[in-house]
């Protein structure tokens, strides 16, 4: 019942880590949009495996396949599948994974949920689920950016462990953050992650770190109270990644530090239009986009399997010792931006489409 996001722009993923694939089914996109294959595969190379030195070196391709919802270039208004299939699988490296839990891992928790499930590298809830995410989030990019012309959303990589980035979040830009393998926009502070993780790796550690998300070109109005906020439903869409462990949107939990009156942003006239002066509220108000910049921060914990003994028990209840192998990514933060623009770009697809149809001609189509 959990597998599928959204409204009226409802995306559902399916498979897993070393099944015969995986990919996503997105039922709800508007018919006449242009896309191509391209479009899709262009996103899914930014978050696959064996990209650089510091991810895990699982050889992928990624190659996506529609099958269906697009004829001669165009959508149908039908629902679109899209299909990558699992090449460099090894099963046979989980194999004492299946009778011991890893610590911190889902595999204790799936296995007290279903009763069973499947221990090769994670099955269902390996990162490798994102696939169908970064595939939908390619095509609710387009949407979005037929919707509202000056649409953009940038995510990076902020912080990792001890290591913060000097970013200036309102002028970065995609190109800034594929300059190097961490994605992170702030040369100097890249370096000194790459090191790092590195040198965890070697130790047969992990860590985590921040991951932020700017976004531009929401207009104001989007989000639906009282559950379904903007907020509420991007914070629904960052927890629902794997590895993920905080999310705070404008200033967060800063603002508890704070008075109302530095806090609150002012309003005033600017080129004929309402803007607010600041932007502490992070883009959101009452749980609708008030037209400023949306910006927000995720936390990613260190990667849960890893090199080091760790006391664990059996699926039999007998305590026993784990020192996990197979390919797994010392830092999951660089593969995991184009995570975050995804999950952001499907909500904000969503809420746009909801708008939509409140306020726009019936007979109108996107394309027009």
């Amino acid at each position: 019942m959990g597998n599928t996001f959204g409204q009226l722009f409802r995306v559902t993923t399916f498979g897993e880590s070393h099944g015969g694939g995986v990919g996503v089914v997105i039922d709800g996109c508007p018919p006449n949009v242009e896309l191509s294959k391209a479009e899709i595969q262009s996103e899914l190379d930014r978050r696959r495996p064996g990209q650089s030195k510091i991810t895990t070196q699982r050889k992928e391709e990624d190659q996506c396949e529609i099958l269906s919802g697009v004829f001669e270039g165009k959508t149908l208004g039908a629902p679109i599948a899209i299909l990558v299939r699992n090449r460099d699988a090894r099963p046979g490296d989980y194999v004492e994974i299946a009778e011991k839990f890893r610590p911190s891992h889902a595999d204790f928790t799936y296995e007290a949920k279903y009763g069973i499930r499947n221990w090769q590298g994670g099955g269902r809830a390996s990162a490798r689920e994102t696939i169908g995410r970064v595939a939908a989030g390619a095509v609710a990019k387009k949407i979005l950016s037929l919707l509202h012309a000056e649409f953009e959303i940038v995510a990076y990589v902020a912080q990792i462990h001890g290591v913060v980035a000097n970013i200036d979040r309102s002028a970065v830009k995609t190109k800034d953050v594929e300059k190097n393998i961490l994605r992170c926009p702030d040369t100097a502070a890249a370096k000194q992650m790459v090191s790092l993780i590195e040198q965890v790796r070697g130790e047969g550690d992990s860590i985590g770190g921040i991951i932020e998300c700017v976004v531009r070109g929401v207009p104001p109005g989007l989000g639906e109270p009282v559950f379904d906020k903007l907020e509420a439903d991007l914070a629904k869409a960052m927890l629902s990644i794997p590895a993920t462990k905080g999310f705070e949107i404008g200033s967060g939990f800063a603002a508890t530090r704070m008075r109302g009156s530095e806090h609150n942003d002012p309003f005033e006239m600017r080129g004929g239009k309402i803007r607010a002066a600041t932007n502490n509220s992070g883009g959101v108000q009452g749980g609708i986009s008030n037209g400023e910049e949306i910006y927000f921060r995720v936390a990613f914990k260190p990667t849960a399997t890893i090199g080091h003994q760790q006391k664990t028990v059996t699926s039999s209840h007998m305590q026993t010792q784990l020192a996990a192998r197979g390919r797994h990514d010392p830092c999951v933060l660089p593969r995991a931006v184009p995570v975050v623009e995804a999950m952001g770009a499907l909500v904000l697809c969503d809420q746009a489409l909801r708008q939509r149809a409140i306020i726009a001609d019936r007979g109108s189509r996107i394309t027009e």
